[in-house]
């Protein structure tokens, strides 16, 4: 069993996965934050990732969905710096799992599954809004809410298996 585990615990396969996953992660958001600066620097700047009047992640970045999850600018003023693109909480999520990722306490573990959820959560909230409000399909977007899906099940499956090696130790 030792072969297959690291850092005292954690499956060599839940590093891999982790790190592979939030690398991605932290290449759709990068890739998202260069189209929506690109965008609003020219209006007719043309995006690999747009294909077509419904399939637009430009546009979805550059909507009101793509600063602050569409809702802080009622609590903020629009242009305040902490209304930032969602892809900038993207890359803050990413950075942040790959560190916590590096720890096996149990509290990185409840702390690494709690902002899953968080993300997850978001995830659910913008597809709802890409679908319903929109009417788009953004394959960046649809992307990150695999990963963080695949996170969460990630981060699930550490907790679980982290509080199993306590009882059997403890």
């Amino acid at each position: 069993m030792a072969s297959n585990c690291v850092g005292g615990g954690v499956p060599k396969w839940e590093t891999r996965t982790r790190l592979f996953l939030c690398i991605f992660g932290l290449v759709l958001s990068f890739y998202a934050l260069h189209v929506e600066i690109s965008r609003e620097r020219d209006p007719e700047y043309r995006a690999m990732c747009d294909l077509g009047d419904y399939v637009s992640c430009s546009k979805v970045f550059t909507s009101r969905w793509g600063r602050g999850f569409g809702l802080l600018e009622f609590f903020i003023v629009k242009d305040s710096a902490l209304n930032q693109p969602n892809s900038v909480l993207g890359i803050i999520f990413y950075t942040l799992q790959l560190a916590l990722g590096q720890s096996v306490s149990s509290r990185s573990a409840f702390l690494l599954v709690c902002s899953s959820w968080v993300s997850v959560a978001g995830s659910l909230y913008l597809a709802c809004v890409l679908a319903f409000i929109l009417g788009d399909f953004c394959m960046v977007c649809v992307s990150t809410y695999v990963v963080n899906f695949l996170l969460l099940f990630t981060n699930l499956k550490r907790r679980t298996g982290l509080q199993a090696i306590k009882e059997k130790t403890g």
